[in-house]
């Protein structure tokens, strides 16, 4: 294909000229923080429950958790696990140890013991940041067979004193003896160590990821990853001065790192932290706090608007309501402004392209592909360029099917200390994201699912997500995931499992005669399960791997 094609970029003509305008971002998210703070000291930076940290505030607590991670000897490149929910204590961790010139690995607050183990080891993690409670329950012996030989723990009720108890019902423990106290350490006021500053160019983070497939491995997300992104987060959103986001996406993850930590950082906003996702909670914080933006994945927003209290005034404040990290159903954006008023913008990013590498611009609806009924994920911005190519590497025309290449300032190096991993994934730098999708002749790029989640069906190709959003629009079906399961005559044959909305009594031949009726015969789910939730990763993307392992054998 020659210039005419994805080179041409033709995705420039819908977006708009600050999305267009070249960025100059700054080396690293604490400079962000340090011209935050000398031009509006005394603005809210963090805002958690019933507590405020102002920029000031939270420029010198960092410093002191950097002096001390320092003095503990922890030098610059060493490695500093991060294993917290959403509350100050991540953000004074994550700022600290860049001060001190470490390298962050932020850590699922899910995982298990052998999980934990795995990214200390693989990443020789010098330092350790968690709750008490996960110290004392699994991490102590954890981290006793790790390189790690400085710990920090906190307990996520200080900065605040409103005591929810939907979300923060835990006890205080006493505080551990092995151990330093995070909340103390950051008050001690310790100065942050000199010409420790990271560098555009060096790594920020070490986000462990399964990529493509495989054990979960390193992302490196260098610093200049991070302010590009968050720098095109805050010019492309059309967001006011001073915004307010609401953390909805979990802070460890990439999304919920460059999309609400990184953009409101550069922006001088305010982010509200709610430790957890909890409906209820969630939407109180709404209406407490008024935010502009939020970015969450589609289910965070399906149990908002199933939730019996929810009110369109709870969404009356919100300039962009975005989605990523699971796909975005049509019928739920539909639903949702029908209910509430916002539309909610898809969006389309991994951890190897530092969350979004493309977008619905602020002044458009995402189209819904008249074959397929796949919403776009919207288009690249407009320093990317976005290739569809077939298994033997070779581009294919506008409208086609295959694998999704991304290049980009967005793009990390490779993985840690991987590189036979990074040569297959990042081939001359491109990113090779085991997605399948196409772009349409306007630059909108549609995925349509992950290539190892293919079902065939006698010879047939199913697509999980096309058999998904048929679901979706069944209006009793809160949740749908849909996987392929062995079949004795087809090879495979498609299962899909759903949860209902509140007071719906649909039955599972129900939802199948309803596919039925709307999707070709090799399509449509032979089997169908109804549970009462269906499993999911923190970041709310459902575990259709787990689905698969726990659906019966033939």
């Amino acid at each position: 294909m020659t210039a005419s094609g994805y080179a041409a970029q033709p995705w420039l003509a819908l977006l708009t000229d600050a999305q267009k305008a070249p960025l100059e971002p700054g080396p690293s998210l604490v400079h962000a923080l340090r011209r935050a703070a000398a031009e509006a000291p005394d603005r809210a930076f963090l805002a958690y429950f019933d507590g405020r940290l102002t920029y000031r505030e939270t420029d010198e607590l960092s410093d002191s958790v950097a002096g001390h991670l320092a003095a503990r000897g922890v030098a610059p490149g060493d490695r500093v696990a991060v294993l917290l929910q959403n509350s100050p204590h991540f953000v004074l961790a994550v700022l600290g140890a860049w001060k001190a010139g470490a390298i962050v690995v932020p850590v699922n607050p899910m995982y298990k013991s052998a999980e934990v183990a795995h990214v200390l080891e693989d990443a020789e993690a010098a330092a350790l940041v968690c709750s008490d409670r996960a110290w004392d329950a699994y991490l102590r012996e954890t981290a006793a067979g790790s390189p790690v030989h400085t710990v920090l723990t906190a307990c996520e009720r200080d900065f605040q004193t409103r005591e929810d108890a939907r979300v923060l019902s835990f006890e205080r423990l006493p505080r551990p003896t092995d151990t330093d106290d995070l909340t103390e350490t950051a008050r001690a006021g310790h100065p942050a160590p000199d010409a420790r500053d990271p560098e555009p160019d060096s790594i920020a983070l070490i986000s462990y990821t399964s990529g493509t497939s495989g054990t979960p491995k390193g992302a490196t997300n260098t610093h200049r990853n991070i302010m590009y992104n968050a720098e095109r987060q805050r010019t492309g959103l059309a967001l006011p001065e001073a915004p307010v986001y609401f953390a909805l996406a979990p802070l460890f993850h990439i999304t919920g790192m460059v999309c609400q930590f990184g953009a409101c950082l550069v922006s001088a906003g305010t982010l509200v932290l709610a430790y957890r996702f909890e409906a209820g909670v969630v939407l109180d914080a709404f209406a407490e706090h008024r935010p502009h933006f939020t970015v969450g994945p589609s289910t965070a927003f399906m149990a908002l608007a199933a939730h019996p209290e929810v009110t369109r005034e709870h969404f009356a404040s919100f300039t962009n309501i975005s989605s990523g990290g699971a796909p975005l159903p049509p019928a739920l954006v539909e639903r949702f402004r029908a209910g509430f008023g916002p539309y909610i913008r898809n969006g389309y990013g991994l951890t190897e392209c530092t969350a979004p590498c493309a977008s619905v611009p602020p002044h458009l609806e995402a189209p819904v592909d008249p074959a397929s009924g796949t919403l776009a994920v919207g288009v690249p911005g407009p320093d990317s360029v976005v290739r569809i190519v077939n298994e033997e590497g070779a581009e294919v025309p506008f409208g086609e099917q295959g694998e999704i290449l991304v290049r980009g300032p967005q793009v990390i190096p490779g993985y840690w200390r991987r590189p036979e991993a990074t040569a297959e994934t990042f081939p001359g730098g491109e990113l090779r994201t085991g997605d399948i999708g196409f772009m349409d002749p306007r630059g909108w790029l549609y995925v349509v699912d992950r290539k190892k989640d293919m079902i065939n069906a006698s010879g047939f190709k199913v697509w999980p997500r096309e058999v998904e959003d048929v679901l979706h629009t069944h209006p009793d079906v809160r949740e749908a995931a849909v996987v392929g399961v062995p079949d004795g005559y087809r090879g495979e044959t498609v299962k899909a499992y759903v949860s209902l909305r509140p007071g719906a009594a649909t039955r599972p031949d129900d939802l199948a005669a309803y596919c039925k009726e709307r999707l070709a015969a090799y399509k449509y789910p032979r089997q169908v399960e109804i549970l009462p939730d269906l499993p999911k990763t923190a970041s709310g993307k459902i575990l259709r791997r787990e689905l698969r392992v726990n659906a019966p054998r033939d």
